[in-house]
């Protein structure tokens, strides 16, 4: 892909040998962000564009679909990712409900996978933010249209 290098990718995990190996594994693929709690992860969204966020799901005092939940009000726009080492249908369910969970990946994840869903996940928000622009587009050109008949009808 392209547009790889210009994919901004925040990870969030507890455990630093994690944060660690993906960001030795992905810095030279994308642009790589990395959190060791909700509270950084948080910080970093506030200060940079986030296309693609990952967290794992095991976290102490907030877990990932929390992190995921708390973060879409103020940031809708990220394609989330929840990566975890457990398997518990219900945190699959709540990753989908309620953080809005675009993949749910195993650890210990496979690098090519996890690139390949990660540059999917890119399509997506790139995808949605080009039907947003031509929404407006549309908004902006019935308005136009409707002006311009207003003003043929008028004697």
């Amino acid at each position: 892909m392209s547009t790889a290098n210009q994919i901004n990718v925040l990870y969030v995990d507890d455990e630093v040998h994690n944060l660690t190996s993906f960001k030795a594994g992905f810095r030279r693929i994308f642009n790589v962000f990395t959190a060791n709690s909700a509270i950084e992860g948080r910080k970093i969204l506030e200060s940079e564009l986030i296309h693609v966020i990952i967290t794992d799901q095991r976290m102490p005092v907030t877990t990932g679909i929390e992190f995921l939940e708390s973060v879409i009000p103020d940031f809708p726009d990220p394609i989330r990712i929840l990566l975890t080492g457990y398997a518990d249908i219900n945190a699959v369910i709540d990753a989908i409900n309620k953080g809005q969970v675009y993949k749910y990946i195993q650890k210990p994840w496979m690098d090519e996978d996890l690139r390949i869903n990660i540059e999917k996940a890119y399509e997506i928000y790139s995808l949605r933010q080009q039907n947003r622009e031509l929404t407006e587009q549309l908004i902006l050109a019935n308005k136009q249209l409707e002006y311009l008949l207003r003003q043929n009808l008028q004697p």
